[in-house]
């Protein structure tokens, strides 16, 4: 598995902060320490799934000796972040839902199911 550094800090009023000095535009944010690393992994792998797509290397991870020095760095905190490959490979699950429930998702949904039920357990699981 490879796992790339990535850059968490907070500052008095906001949220942990993560960025990665070997991907440079992937940022992400957490409430917690916790969040904040579940967030990077996920926007670490949509990342690189883009690049990916748009036909672009993978960038080279740089070992903590490397960044050791790095300016940007600032006061953050050093911590690993796995990349894993299929994290957003959907896949496909066998739910029970009520009739009611279903109706009233299908109403909201715009006929897109997977997507409501997605977008809501997503919303429910940061907020």
């Amino acid at each position: 598995m490879i796992s790339f550094i990535a850059y968490i800090r907070k500052e008095e009023g906001s949220d942990y902060g993560v960025e990665f000095p070997d991907v440079p535009g992937c940022v992400s944010v957490g409430r917690t320490v916790d969040e904040a690393r579940a967030m990077a992994a996920e926007a670490l792998a949509g990342h690189i799934a883009i690049l990916e797509s748009d036909g672009e290397p993978m960038p080279v991870p740089s070992s903590m000796e490397a960044l050791k020095d790095d300016l940007n760095r600032g006061d953050a905190v050093l911590i690993l972040v796995d990349l894993v490959p299929d994290f957003l490979k959907a896949e496909r699950v066998n739910v029970m839902i009520p009739r009611h429930l279903l109706g009233r998702i299908d109403a909201a949904s715009g006929g897109n199911r997977s997507r409501f039920i997605v977008e809501a357990a997503e919303q429910k699981l940061v907020g």
